[in-house]
């Protein structure tokens, strides 16, 4: 307001930058008691609850809600956030965690590194109405209720530091899938270079035909991430940006449209940037 303004105007008229600063006793402050039982007991919740919020902490300790949040920040305690974790168990974890790293930061010459892995269950969905595009003041609209038109899988192959991708659609996802995959990264890859592959532990990528066929193709170099740390596998960045840009917004009408929907995305990829320059590394 007016008021306000020429208030703090002419307090800084007078004192300076040191008028701008609230003066000591403003405010009615909590007591000791009541900071502390804040603090203590965001970890023993009510009962038939998982966690504080800062209201129900508020009438538990007879302050303010914004009392409470401001305490919470300070200490840095957030009851609303949980972490999820995922141990690996496997015994060669760190050999397997190694070997993946070194290729990524340090690929072997005349030769390329790609990050393997295919994303199943993609569900091609149909809503029931049509859905308004995004406007000024009224955001994407998509109604609630779908029908369902299959799954499909997605496979794609991640030359990490190029940042370029060899993609395919499958209805399943078996060992016959994944053979018909690598075959086409044979036929779309350099002839005079060795193909070293980062693929997860899944038993498809480990069947006695896919072994067979590996056998008979020894430029192909095989790296499996260690049990339960699919996380070190590049593709899987990739397929997360895939199902939030493209597969959940998409309203496909046929299984065929979303096969399409999911092509033109899979050509290009942010590459790995040097841990020292910054830049993109070059091949």
């Amino acid at each position: 307001t007016a008021k306000r303004v020429s208030t703090w105007s002419k307090r800084f008229e007078e004192h300076g930058l040191d008028g701008l600063e609230d003066e000591p006793g403003r405010g009615r402050k909590p007591s000791a008691s009541k900071v502390q039982r804040v603090v203590t007991e965001v970890t023993r919740p009510p009962k038939g609850r998982k966690r504080w919020s800062v209201r129900s902490m508020g009438r538990h300790a007879g302050v303010s809600h914004s009392t409470v949040q401001r305490v919470w920040s300070k200490n840095d305690l957030k009851p609303h956030v949980t972490k999820t974790f995922k141990l690996s168990n496997d015994p060669s974890f760190e050999e397997k965690f190694w070997d993946v790293i070194g290729l990524y930061l340090a690929p072997p010459l005349k030769a390329l590194v790609l990050c393997c892995d295919e994303k199943s269950q993609c569900q091609a969905l149909e809503r029931t109405q049509l859905s308004l595009p995004l406007a000024a003041k009224r955001p994407r609209t998509m109604t609630h209720d779908y029908k369902r038109h299959g799954t499909i899988t997605l496979f794609a192959a991640l030359n990490a530091l190029e940042g370029r991708l060899i993609t395919r659609t499958e209805k399943r996802h078996t060992h016959v899938e994944w053979l018909r995959f690598l075959k086409q990264i044979d036929r779309e890859t350099p002839k005079d270079l060795d193909i070293h592959l980062i693929q997860d532990n899944y038993a498809t990528h480990k069947h006695a035909k896919v072994s067979a066929w590996l056998k008979r193709h020894p430029c192909f170099k095989m790296h499996f991430t260690p049990t339960s740390s699919s996380w070190m596998n590049l593709v899987e960045r990739f397929f997360a940006d895939l199902d939030a840009d493209v597969i959940r917004p998409a309203a496909s009408h046929r299984l065929a449209n979303s096969s399409a929907t999911s092509r033109p995305i899979s050509t290009t990829a942010t590459p790995i940037r040097s841990p020292t320059s910054g830049e993109p590394r070059a091949r």
